[in-house]
Formats: C-alpha cells, structure tokens, sequence
C-alpha cells in the first residue's frame, strides 16, 4: 500500500519551500498537479524529475478511483496545487476523503498557504477567526454574507481581483460603512501590498485606482472597532 502526500507550494516566493516538500517531491512515484504547466516550473527550478499528471475540479471525479488503485498497489504519489495547501479553496478533500475511506495512508505536509500570512499581519484579532473562502460568484452570495453578520470572530476571504469592489460594497452594505477590513495582495510576491480601512474606504480607493493580483480580503468581526480600542483612525495608505 502506497501513500498520499498532500504538499503546500509556494503562493509567491519561490523559496516559501519546505526541505522536506523538496525531498518527497523527488521520492514520490507520480506528481498529481492542479496545472501541470505551473508545476513544471516549480519542479524544473529545483530539478525534480518526477512525472507530472494534471489533477484539477474539473477531473478529480473521474480520475479519483483510478488514482485510490495506484495507491493500492503501493505508489506514493504526491497531490500539489498552483499555490500554497491542496485542499484550501483547490482541490484535494474528494481524493483525501475516498483515501480515509479505503484505508490508504495520507500524510499533509505543513507549509506554505495564503491566508495565514494575511491574517497575522492584519492587525486584526487571530486568536479566532473563520476562513470562508470564495464568496458564491452568483446565486447565494447574499446569503451568505447576511449569515455572516453577527459573525463576532474575524473573518477571511478570498477573492478575484475583478470582483473585489463588488465585494467590498456589498460587505459594506450588510456589514456597515464602518466596520474595518484589510486586503492582503500578493502575498509572498514581489509588490505585496497591505490597506486597512474601513469597507467604504476601501471599496472607494479600489473603484479609482483598481487593483491586480492574487486577493485575501479581512474583515474584522461584528465587536471589534479598532478606532475605539486603540484610539486611531485607520487611513487608506497612499502609493509611494
């Protein structure tokens, strides 16, 4: 019986790499990756040699079964994605889940994920938060932001940059004006770049200037004010 490895990639740094990735990313037998195309470059710059075969939300039902049975017959095959944790908001659960069901070992490595970097330097509580992902793109997506209302631990998104004016309004609108957020952009890259503010500010300040790259939306949760707490007005930050 073989094994799954679960591995974290780097969300930008191509450093952000754990030796240990780098070691079972040569041992293992086979590769699964979200693209094969951007793992390639992964794998050629640190010389790994090992086949690639693509993976994807749009596959992973049909290929799951067939991939439980390489692991049967004892293959050790390692699951990546583009960037960061397999499974976070990119696939991994449905092949982890038919692997604890059929009794085949997995094993996740702890790494690189886009997230947690976002959080802690937000400057918002992190002691309790709740990680909700991508908003539904359509139906839904009120929803969900009217459940989370009253949500009192700080909350994290992700989003497209082409829906993140949307999102900050329409948070702005349930959520209130004034309730304080942070977009994280480009975690680990070269122009990563942090604005605190409140909902309103933020969704103005991206509606004139616009905004690229890979998001990470924090909002604070329903209690916290920061300008009570710590006796300050947060302002959007200018270009320098």
């Amino acid at each position: 019986m073989g094994k799954l490895y679960l591995i974290p990639t780097p969300v930008g740094n191509m450093e952000d790499i754990t030796l240990r990735a780098l070691r079972l990313l040569k041992e293992v037998d086979l590769v699964l990756a979200e693209d094969t195309r951007t793992s390639a470059k992964l794998l050629k710059h640190y010389e790994i040699t090992t086949p690639l075969l693509s993976h994807h939300k749009f596959n992973e039902h049909q290929q799951v079964d067939r991939i439980a049975e390489r692991l049967e017959r004892g293959e050790n095959i390692a699951l990546i994605s583009d960037a960061g944790t397999p499974g976070i908001s990119d696939p991994g659960f449905l092949l982890t889940r038919t692997c604890v069901e059929r009794g085949i070992a997995t094993e996740c490595l702890p790494g690189a994920t886009a997230f947690v970097p976002a959080l802690v330097n937000s400057g918002f509580p992190c002691d309790r938060f709740c990680f909700e992902g991508f908003l539904p793109q359509k139906k839904g997506r009120q929803k969900k932001l009217s459940a989370l209302a009253e949500e009192n631990r700080t909350m994290i998104f992700y989003e497209s940059p082409f829906r993140l004016v949307k999102a900050l309004e329409q948070m702005a609108e349930v959520f209130g004006p004034t309730r304080h957020a942070c977009v994280a952009r480009e975690i680990s890259k070269m122009f990563e770049e942090f604005k605190r503010g409140t909902l309103e500010e933020l969704a103005g300040w991206y509606k004139q200037n616009g905004v690229k790259g890979e998001i990470v939306l924090i909002v604070a949760g329903k209690d916290y004010n920061l300008a009570e707490e710590e006796g300050l007005h947060i302002e959007i930050e200018e270009e320098e």
